[in-house]
Formats: C-alpha cells, structure tokens, sequence
C-alpha cells in the first residue's frame, strides 16, 4: 500500500512543480511520478541540511510536510535539468 502511495503523491508533487516551473506541457504521467520521487529525497535532504530536520513522515507521504518538501525537491531537480538541457 504504501507504495501506491509513494506513486501517487510522486504523480501530484511531480505535476506541481512542473505547472510551477512551467514544464507541464513536456511532461507525462510517469516523468511527473520520476520528478516527484526523486524530488521527495531531494527535498529531504536539502529539509535535513537547513536544520529543519529533514522531512517528517518521510516513510508516509500523506504527511502534509513531507509533501511540501517532495515539491520544493521536484521543482529543484526540474530547475537542474532545465539548466543542463
């Protein structure tokens, strides 16, 4: 279940920061659900690194600051690779 979870909440903060970013357009259902994996680590670690204590619930994603920081990571890794490519 908490799988299924991951993949949807991926799917969401990955479809978030690619409206926010403005790459929605480019992007498809299993790129925003990459994005917004990758996003949720990335966002961990940059939460951890403040001092803010990494993302709470980390292992739940429905956790609404687990959430925020899956976004603030997902829009992070599109900014990087909107630079690359």
């Amino acid at each position: 279940m908490n799988i299924i979870l991951w993949i949807i909440f991926g799917g969401l903060a990955g479809w978030i920061a690619s409206v926010i970013v403005g790459d929605d357009a480019q992007l498809g259902v299993a790129a925003n659900i990459g994005i917004g994996i990758v996003g949720a680590f990335i966002g961990g670690f940059i939460a951890d690194k403040a001092g803010v204590g990494g993302a709470p619930g980390a292992e739940r994603p429905t956790e609404p600051m687990a959430f925020v920081w899956a976004v603030i990571g997902a829009i992070v890794l599109l900014l990087i690779i909107n630079l690359i490519f």
